[in-house]
């Protein structure tokens, strides 16, 4: 771990008998990005130990002398607590579905044990790729909302406390890809408010190496009762799609949850 010190910004403690979610490396960047003005000590991708903890590197010398001076105390994932309380970080920050499962045995005073993380999700070929990518919006973001929910795989949602007819919420792949899906959830799947009953969804194309938009968009189809799930047809899937466009076509009388905005690509 000290050796990790000045080889790079960040430290994930992992191991090698973990099983790893699909698309585990993009989703821990885009909550990085999410979160890279504000103050954490550690992110908890796993529940369990030591693993799936997500550390800044220049935090280790610290973290790594804590941890020789009292681990003969107990053991180093019940250590972690205890240096939280000693900086900035008074609770854990954790993101589910879990990301990793372990998949050996662990022994604690003599007894063996399995581990199983309840949030850890298996491999499921239907599930959505969500490949890198920057999210924009004119939508007015609640304060306590984080724009990159409305594209994360986890269980966190994007509020805009409100909306008006020509708002948009834009999601630019890093790299242009084939699209073969694309379902957006809107409003409170408990509580059935706030969703956006008039809205649609289009795909956008660029040919001219646009940073923050697309020059080209086609619809692909309008939103049913604040949701869309969509199969993209044969004759555009062959294109690479670059943007994904969310667009308020009516003022709706409340704030707005974005759930998912989910893509599957080739």
């Amino acid at each position: 771990m000290n050796f990790a010190t000045n080889h790079s910004d960040y430290f994930l403690m992992i191991a090698d008998d973990v099983k790893c979610a699909p698309g585990f490396v993009t989703q821990i960047a885009t909550i990085v990005s999410a979160w890279e003005n504000r103050l954490w000590m550690t992110l908890n991708f796993s529940q369990l130990g030591f693993i799936g903890k997500l550390f800044h590197t220049r935090d280790l010398p610290r973290l790594v002398q804590f941890l020789l001076l009292f681990c003969q105390e107990m053991p180093c994932d019940y250590l972690l607590s205890n240096f939280y309380d000693l900086l900035i970080q008074q609770t854990p920050i954790q993101f589910f579905p879990s990301l990793f499962q372990p998949m050996g045995n662990y022994s604690f005073e003599g007894k063996f044990k399995s581990l199983k993380d309840k949030e850890f999700e298996e491999n499921d070929p239907s599930s959505p790729s969500n490949p890198a990518a920057s999210i924009y919006t004119n939508l007015k973001v609640a304060n306590i909302s984080v724009l990159v929910n409305a594209y994360s795989l986890d269980k966190n949602f994007f509020y805009a406390k409100s909306a008006e007819a020509g708002n948009h919420l834009t999601v630019v792949l890093d790299v242009p890809a084939r699209v073969s899906r694309v379902q957006v959830l809107t409003g409170s799947h408990l509580k059935g408010k706030n969703h956006l009953e008039e809205g649609q969804v289009e795909l956008g194309y660029d040919a001219t190496n646009r940073v923050h938009d697309c020059d080209d968009y086609i619809l692909l189809g309008l939103l049913e009762n604040g949701t869309l799930n969509k199969q993209v047809l044969s004759t555009e899937s062959g294109k690479k799609v670059k943007c994904v466009r969310l667009l308020v076509i009516a003022t709706p009388p409340s704030g707005i949850i974005v759930r998912h905005i989910n893509l599957w690509t080739k």
